[in-house]
């Protein structure tokens, strides 16, 4: 099993959500399968009525595309599905099985369903698990179709900032680790693997997670979920 980099080696500097700047429009007006693994390391951030912040690390996404049977906007335009086919760089909310709501982000370009399923989070000094889901996100998150078609934005009170430093480096370019410390050195941070809970489209490989993260929903067939002494988790702002 891989030696993963544990937070604490990663940075000695505590990051603020407030310092990394919001995804622009431009980063989400692409295809949903270029959009999802690159979302891994970015962070959901939402205001609180008190005007704190509450935010969380991406560790796992999916990508849908009209072009596939598992995407809601595959055989028609409805009113449930309309703010799929809207312009980029909007929150798209359903509920599953009529009690989970499921947090997507719209992507690639407007009249042509695409997005990306937020799977997973991390957050920062709460169990693990808390938001290893998509249901388990939104409960923690307090999101519902009430914020169907909100834009990704500050201006709304919820928003996607760009990647923590830290994972940038973890994740280095072309996708490989790029630490001396890390034994797996050279190779992907990012796992790809099918999609789950679907009946259809399985085989499509569309969903991406982080190796060293133990919040992922499921991990992929002979994946190890790494131990607490070695996985990476996010540090509290100070």
């Amino acid at each position: 099993m891989p030696n993963y980099i544990a937070a604490s080696r990663l940075s000695s500097t505590q990051v603020t959500p407030i310092a990394v700047p919001r995804l622009p429009q431009a980063f989400f007006a692409r295809p949903a399968e270029v959009v999802a693994p690159d979302l891994i390391g970015c962070l959901l951030v939402k205001r609180q009525p008190s005007g704190d912040l509450l935010w969380g690390v991406i560790v796992e996404t999916e990508a849908y595309c009209q072009s596939e049977p598992a995407c809601h906007g595959h055989r028609r335009r409805t009113p449930s599905t309309e703010t799929l086919f809207g312009e980029p760089g909007r929150f798209y909310v359903y509920v599953s099985y009529g009690i989970h709501h499921c947090i997507n982000v719209v992507t690639g370009q407007a009249n042509w369903a695409n997005g990306v399923l937020l799977r997973a989070l991390a957050l920062p000094g709460e169990p693990e698990r808390i938001a290893a889901g998509p249901a388990l996100l939104a409960r923690r998150f307090g999101l519902d179709r009430h914020q169907d078609g909100l834009a990704v934005a500050p201006t709304s009170g919820l928003w996607l900032a760009a990647r923590l430093p830290e994972l940038a480096l973890l994740m280095g370019s072309g996708g490989q680790a790029k630490s001396q410390d890390l034994a797996w050195e050279g190779a992907s941070p990012l796992v790809r693997c099918c999609r789950i809970g679907l009946s259809q489209g399985q085989a499509l490989p569309w969903r991406w997670y982080l190796r060293a993260s133990r919040s992922v929903s499921r991990r992929a067939p002979g994946d190890r979920r790494p131990g607490r002494d070695q996985a990476w988790l996010p540090v509290r702002c100070p």
